[in-house]
């Protein structure tokens, strides 16, 4: 099993070779292919952001079986993907979760336009995203970053990054205890859109 801590170095490196133009990992193989059918054991868990500027085994430079991903928009966290988490966690001994937002990303724009009365979510099931983004961007609507759309978007990205790996931290009896006991670690981080670089700056303390 890989700690935490070799996880997400390996996943730094693999970053660093895709906005290197380095990459190579993620390349296909019928050997790999068959060794897969054997099982997995991926060493990294990531929720991510559904966008499509943000495919994250070539963002990671990584290849078959190497990472659980789990991509929904606006990387939020539900019953059903909390349950992805202790899925992996659980059945694979995988120890580092990471959540991936991005830069201007366009649940936490919709929700910010929803705030400030500018649009309405299409469907009910598109509000549930903006109501699951809208804890973590509704405190920010109070400062002064309200006056600056692009200072606002930032800071809420990161506010719905966390959120979301806090959720996971305390949202699952099963995931806390992995994180008490089995070395457990869930970080937050964002890519960004316009340098392919992924920068964590949340839940690094336990590393």
């Amino acid at each position: 099993m890989i700690n935490a801590s070799d996880a997400l170095d390996w996943l730094k490196a693999g970053n660093q070779r895709f906005v290197s133009d380095m990459v190579g990992a993620s390349r296909k193989t019928s050997q790999r292919v068959m060794e897969l059918t054997q099982g997995q054991a991926p060493f990294a868990i990531v929720l991510g952001c559904s966008d499509s500027r943000v495919p994250l085994e070539i963002i990671f430079d990584q290849g078959l079986g190497d990472l659980f991903v789990i991509r929904v928009a606006g990387n939020i966290v539900a019953p059903s993907l909390i349950g992805s988490v202790e899925f992996a966690a659980s059945k694979f001994g995988t120890r580092l979760v990471v959540v991936l937002g991005h830069s201007d990303c366009g649940a936490v724009g919709a929700t910010i336009d929803t705030l400030t009365g500018n649009s309405e979510a299409e469907t009910k099931n598109l509000d549930a995203i903006v109501q699951r983004v809208r804890p973590s961007v509704e405190p920010l609507m109070s400062t002064d970053l309200r006056n600056d759309r692009s200072a606002l978007t930032a800071a809420a990205v990161r506010a719905n990054i966390s959120a979301s790996a806090a959720q996971l931290r305390t949202g699952s009896t099963l995931l806390e205890q992995l994180i008490a006991d089995d070395g457990l670690r869930v970080v937050g981080a964002e890519y960004a859109l316009d340098t392919g670089v992924v920068e964590y700056f949340d839940g690094l303390d336990d590393l």
